[in-house]
């Protein structure tokens, strides 16, 4: 497949300086809509640079993906693309923040979604601190936003809480059950913590009835254990989540042991930091709208787009 930056916006040179256009064999720099990572145009090569919220950079090599039916492999993003649970997690966001400043009344906008859905915690919380409470320490909101999640988590499953809360995607059952008896490995990634992440699907096999998740999928990995001073080791999970490829690569490649130079290996991603992970790792990935893939402007990384699992499977099989 060909990416598409026809879409894309150019720029003179990155933002922190080290390329510019026209020097040193760089030929063009773009960036998205978004402008959350930047592609340096070398000679035959793209590279891509990736800023993170909490500070540096880092700088990844694009290569195109190659893809040839029937599937070895599927690696499918949790949230938004098996379950949805979106609003979920903003509004856990947004009650991070009210308790960070103070403010049982404070509400998050419409242009705030893009940037509080996707990445990773740090980073949701990060932008939230830069925008509505600059000086306050991102520690501070972390430690908050456990205590929330542990707390509404506990209640989910006692069944006081918001039971609603997750929910498993339309024809999630028949998709997952078709790649089972096709003999297709299924592979479950996602940015967010283990302690967070694995309640959501849990929820979600039990309403469709499909058993313990640990068993059904071949492999499934998460951004890494909750950071509990005192208890337990933090991972760095939170620094190498989406956009990084490496949840992605280390799904496939160690997980579910396939061997990099496979062709039959998809990615299925609702949001653009997966769209972007997914790239990076060397995988194809289908879009699933409803996501914030095109609002960042990322449509020309897609491999196709689509609006229904069922429809997935006609490029798989």
């Amino acid at each position: 497949m060909n990416f598409d930056f026809s879409e894309f916006l150019e720029l003179e040179q990155t933002a922190d300086g080290d390329f510019v256009s026209g020097k040193n064999g760089v030929t063009k720099i773009l960036t998205p809509v978004d402008r959350k990572s930047e592609f340096i145009f070398i000679g035959a090569s793209v590279f891509v640079k990736i800023y993170s919220a909490i500070g540096g950079s880092v700088l990844y090599q694009l290569r195109k993906p190659v893809f040839q039916p029937k599937a070895e492999a599927i690696l499918m993003d949790l949230d938004g693309t098996s379950v949805q649970s979106e609003e979920f997690w903003v509004w856990i966001i947004q009650r991070t923040m009210q308790q960070l400043i103070g403010n049982s009344g404070f509400q998050l906008s419409e242009e705030d979604i893009p940037f509080v859905s996707g990445f990773s915690v740090s980073e949701h919380l990060q932008y939230c601190i830069d925008k509505y409470a600059p000086g306050q320490k991102i520690e501070q909101a972390r430690r908050f936003y456990h205590e929330i999640t542990a707390y509404e988590m506990d209640e989910i499953l006692k069944g006081r809480g918001n039971q609603h809360a997750f929910r498993p995607v339309k024809h999630l059952k028949e998709f997952l059950l078709t790649l089972k008896q096709e003999g297709i490995k299924i592979g479950l990634v996602t940015s967010g913590l283990y302690s967070k992440a694995m309640p959501e699907i849990v929820a979600a096999f039990r309403t469709l009835q499909l058993g313990d998740p640990l068993e059904f999928y071949d492999a499934i990995i998460t951004a890494g254990q909750t950071f509990v001073p005192g208890k337990q080791s933090g991972t760095l999970g939170e620094l190498c989540a989406k956009p990084h490829p490496w949840l992605y690569a280390e799904t496939a490649q160690v997980g579910l042991g396939i061997s990099k130079e496979s062709t039959g290996v998809l990615g299925i991603e609702d949001s653009s930091a997966g769209v972007m992970s997914v790239a990076l790792a060397g995988y194809p990935v289908i879009g699933m709208e409803g996501g914030n893939i095109h609002a960042a402007g990322l449509d020309g990384l897609l491999y196709r787009k689509s609006h229904d699992l069922l429809d997935v499977l006609e490029c798989i099989l």
